[in-house]
């Protein structure tokens, strides 16, 4: 096919203003764009902003490592008190002989109803129980994975490897910070990492500014962001040179992420250093609030939870799009502070000691100051516990059944949803996968989870892959 210009005798136009703004690449538009999608406020979805209205804005993750026992906290079975003692002469995991010295076990705690719905909970969580009208408790979860680093990174990633991206990057890159001066995505934590390590908060293969910030519960919350100039003209000078080094250095071999992300990230600490002590100083809250929270308690772990948790919601009051507060290692060890195949009562009543009071605040201080409906609270843990053991103060891992809960964001209060057997063994109601969570999850915030991907290895990849389903019916 020829082209006008291409013919004998035939000129080529010139060029007016107004076609040379159009057609430039770099046209006032495209510049306000680009300007647009630098900076971090801005939604990184392709299209920005959301497929649908969302219910939810912002996502507090409270993840209980260790393998939650849900016999003996949201799932009730007084089958196991007629059992108690008996012995089980079945299969502790799928694909394993039968075991000869198991015996079934009665949960050591009673449970009573609470709320207008009246939800059974456990005496574990006393403050948890007076919020169970706000919360829908799913107890037919499902994991597929009895090992704690696989199935942390299900939980997480919806991948049972390492290397893809964790659900807080995913909502990170769909959405972006509200704010600016902040990052989209802060772990909150006590200094312990849950097996599967950082791979659970990594960004995978999405750019990587959309890694979780870590921030510690106690001493300097956030390191290395300290100036080390006294006189800000210098250290912004300093960073200038700096920042043109490495966008010189960008520009020589092409594009690159690392380097892309570290001048995002030299930016980010930079503003960062006027706005977290602001953000994470609890001195500004009312000694009730405090109270509400027990950040003033009599015991250390469950002064640092609380602390994170009241933090939790001072980041998303500011704009911090997802939020995750996990657990110290205090009674599980390396496994996850609810991995109790020994000393169930004491290790289960010490993780509720430091972790009730302080979810309990957060649910309650999120909706007495209007910002419940807005704020999606999930609490989850990675598998559920048998119920039956080895003694009678043990339960090992259990991938067929447990429980997970969420509050707030759109979410039925008061609802529970689906069911396991009569001793636990297995979910027989509305089995919900943790692919079916996430989709729930992100639908919340407005997000298709099968229209939400990033293209990566020659395939465009997604968090729930080929896999789940939205429960409507945890939808209000």
């Amino acid at each position: 096919m020829s082209h006008p210009k291409d013919c004998q005798g035939s000129q080529q136009a010139p060029l007016k203003r107004r076609d040379v703004l159009r057609q430039a690449s770099t046209g006032f538009g495209l510049t306000a764009l680009a300007s647009l999608m630098a900076d971090k406020a801005y939604a990184g979805l392709a299209g920005g902003g959301t497929h649908f209205a969302p219910k939810a804005k912002n996502v507090i993750f409270c993840f209980m490592p260790g393998g939650m026992s849900h016999v003996d906290t949201f799932d009730p079975k007084p089958k196991l008190a007629a059992l108690n003692g008996k012995k089980f002469d079945g299969f502790y995991q799928v694909g394993a002989k039968a075991e000869t010295n198991r015996q079934w076990l009665a949960s050591p705690w009673q449970f009573k109803q609470h709320g207008q719905a009246g939800v059974w909970v456990s005496e574990l969580f006393p403050h948890l129980a007076k919020c169970v009208d706000e919360m829908v408790i799913v107890r037919s979860m499902v994991s597929g994975f009895p090992l704690h680093p696989r199935g942390n990174l299900l939980m997480h990633t919806g991948r049972n490897t390492g290397g893809f991206p964790s659900l807080g990057s995913w909502v990170n890159y769909a959405l972006g910070s509200e704010n600016k001066n902040l990052p989209g995505y802060v772990l909150l934590h006590a200094g312990a990492v849950p097996p599967g390590g950082l791979e659970n908060f990594s960004n995978g293969f999405l750019p990587a500014t959309h890694q979780a910030t870590a921030m510690h519960a106690e001493g300097k919350p956030v390191i290395n962001i300290d100036a080390a100039d006294k006189d800000p003209k210098i250290q912004r000078a300093k960073l200038d040179t700096l920042l043109q080094q490495d966008r010189q250095f960008l520009a020589s071999i092409g594009q690159d992420d690392g380097i892309d992300a570290a001048i995002k990230n030299y930016e980010m600490a930079y503003t960062m250093q006027s706005v977290v002590p602001d953000v994470l100083n609890l001195d500004k809250e009312s000694e009730a609030t405090k109270k509400l929270y027990g950040v003033d308690g009599p015991e250390r772990h469950q002064r640092n939870y609380s602390r994170q948790c009241l933090r939790a919601r001072r980041l998303v009051e500011a704009g911090v799009r997802f939020v995750e507060i996990t657990c110290p290692e205090v009674f599980g060890g390396d496994n996850g502070t609810w991995d109790q195949h020994s000393d169930l009562k004491k290790g289960h009543e010490g993780n509720a000691l430091i972790t009730d009071q302080g979810v309990a605040a957060l649910i309650q201080d999120l909706k007495s100051r209007g910002m419940l409906g807005e704020t999606l609270v999930v609490w989850a843990t990675e598998f559920g516990r048998t119920p039956h053991g080895p003694k009678p103060d043990a339960r090992d891992h259990h991938e067929t059944a447990f429980t997970v809960w969420m509050a707030g964001g759109g979410m039925k209060g008061g609802t529970v949803y689906g069911a396991t057997d009569e001793v636990g063994m297995r979910a027989v109601e509305n089995v919900t996968e943790v692919h079916d969570l996430h989709a729930t999850i992100l639908h919340a915030l407005g997000l298709d989870h099968k229209k939400l991907t990033y293209r990566f290895g020659g395939r465009d990849v997604s968090l729930t892959d080929v896999h789940g389903h939205v429960v409507r019916e945890l939808l209000a």
